[in-house]
């Protein structure tokens, strides 16, 4: 598969993703765990279909330590023994985040249960986290972005 538009050869492409980089660089200086931070990209990623993004963020994650049973079970966090009661709150609001389009929005209880694992600037990091990953996953979904090639840090130089 070849991408529509290679971002990182196209001028005005590679502002706007080292613009959505900087983004990304400031929730890096969050309190927000970075191994959460990988899980809710894996997630969104996931529901999103976004082959590009999960390459990347499963091989991020694999890199920084989290287990190769983790990474397998995201997609089942329900049923997964292997999540904390904070990551499944983070992962809940991840999908009602992610699948706006749904009609749900984000019930009161899901943001209550995030609420009781994260002070106000986390769940502001988190909930920015969410907008940003799907930002993302919809921009590599649109241009056509392969999967399976992605190195660990490669795009470290972008942003």
């Amino acid at each position: 598969m070849e991408p529509r538009i290679n971002p990182f050869g196209h001028p005005f492409a590679n502002k706007i993703f080292k613009q959505l980089g900087g983004a990304g660089m400031a929730l890096a200086d969050t309190t927000l765990p970075m191994p959460l931070q990988e899980l809710v990209k894996i997630r969104a990623s996931q529901i999103n279909g976004c082959g590009g993004c999960l390459d990347m963020h499963t091989k991020e994650a694999a890199a920084a330590g989290e287990t190769a049973v983790r990474l397998a079970l995201v997609g089942a966090w329900r049923e997964a023994t292997v999540f904390t009661d904070a990551e499944r709150a983070a992962l809940a609001l991840t999908e009602y985040g992610t699948r706006l389009a749904d009609g749900y929005g984000v019930p009161d209880d899901v943001w209550n249960e995030a609420a009781q694992h994260y002070d106000e600037d986390q769940l502001l990091a988190l909930t920015t986290l969410i907008a940003l990953i799907n930002a993302y996953n919809r921009l590599n979904v649109l241009l056509r972005i392969p999967a399976g090639e992605y190195k660990v840090g490669q795009y470290a130089a972008h942003v």
